[in-house]
């Protein structure tokens, strides 16, 4: 089958929901070596694929050219919470290719920090979010810069046809092991083109970012990603966010990374492998859930770690009043080879 279940929710002795999924896990030459459900179902990417977007950025040397350090490189591949030091960062971003936010074409939300409830912050009275609360509004800057830098028109950046969108579609499809035809085009949220891709290639991309890629050109850009990541996880995602909590726990060996609707992919340094996951239902709980588990079952969590990302499986269900009332589990095991 292409989904199986992954976490299953209880109330009282009864299971109640199902949340079903897919995993793959994968090291940088292209095996599988673990999985869940098809390894090769095909899902769209959404922000797990922006370290891999800001490629023709980095290969043309513009991070360099600007002097951009680890907090720039970690907002390019940012969904972040719109905290005042996102909002800072991504301003820099923009001033030092003589732009500001009004140049973004990702649409504005409230910011996810205050929209999740996560930092204890209140929005100041007036406040009205504008693109840089975005949480994709750091990759949407880099869209910017190299378009400046490139002297590309600004106005359509986000086309499809596009110079800079069709750099971003090949190097999207050399990071992960594709050509640029096999990757199935749709529109992401903050209106950049996205991509479909079997979770294999996703996760492949992802243990060749994490772990470097000898065999590409690619190589000393997504080493800099990738430790720009894994030293500014604030800036990836943010106060309370669970990217931040796993790269913590990582201590400096993996990096994470969410994209919306149920998708979540870590990968180690260390062993230069990666995982790639998928909740068919999007449930984001569950896909943390799931994503804690899924490094237990790999043996990559020591009892620190497993200590650390207790909060994260999420096992209790509780009533308003605090009460025990269910449980969250996990109900697969990862098949080896």
């Amino acid at each position: 089958m292409t989904f199986v279940p992954l976490i299953e929710v209880t109330r009282g002795d009864l299971a109640e929901c199902q949340h079903w999924g897919a995993v793959a896990v994968m090291n940088r030459e292209g095996k599988v070596l673990a999985k869940a459900g098809d390894p090769y179902a095909v899902t769209f990417t959404r922000s797990t694929i922006k370290a891999f977007q800001a490629l023709p950025f980095m290969q043309s040397g513009g991070a360099r050219a600007l002097g951009w350090g680890a907090a720039d490189l970690a907002m390019l591949c940012a969904s972040h919470s719109g905290e005042p030091m996102h909002v800072q960062q991504v301003e820099h971003m923009l001033a030092s290719v003589d732009q500001d936010y009004r140049v973004l074409q990702c649409g504005c939300h409230a910011p996810m920090f205050a929209a999740l409830g996560l930092t204890g912050m209140d929005l100041p009275p007036g406040f009205v979010a504008d693109q840089r609360h975005h949480n994709c509004s750091g990759k949407h800057a880099g869209f910017v810069a190299y378009c400046v830098q490139q002297g590309l028109p600004l106005a359509d950046h986000l086309a499809p046809g596009h110079p800079l969108q069709v750099a971003v579609r090949a190097h999207v499809a050399q990071a992960v092991g594709l050509d640029p035809q096999q990757l199935v085009a749709g529109t992401d949220g903050c209106s950049a083109p996205n991509y479909a891709m079997p979770l294999a290639h996703l996760a492949r991309g992802y243990a060749r970012l994490a772990a470097g890629a000898p065999d590409t050109g690619m190589d000393q850009s997504l080493t800099e990603l990738a430790g720009a990541m894994v030293a500014r996880p604030d800036l990836v995602s943010g106060t309370g966010r669970h990217d931040q909590d796993f790269m913590r726990a990582g201590r400096g060996d993996w990096v994470s990374k969410t994209g919306a609707d149920g998708v979540q992919v870590v990968g180690s340094r260390s062993r230069a492998e990666a995982f790639a996951l998928k909740i068919m239902d999007g449930n984001m709980v569950a896909q943390v859930a799931a994503a804690v588990e899924v490094m237990d079952q790999l043996g990559w969590l020591d009892e620190a770690q497993r200590e650390a990302l207790h909060p994260r499986r999420a096992a209790d269900v509780r009533s308003v009043r605090g009460a025990r009332v269910g449980g969250r589990r996990p109900v697969f095991k990862l098949q080896r080879g």
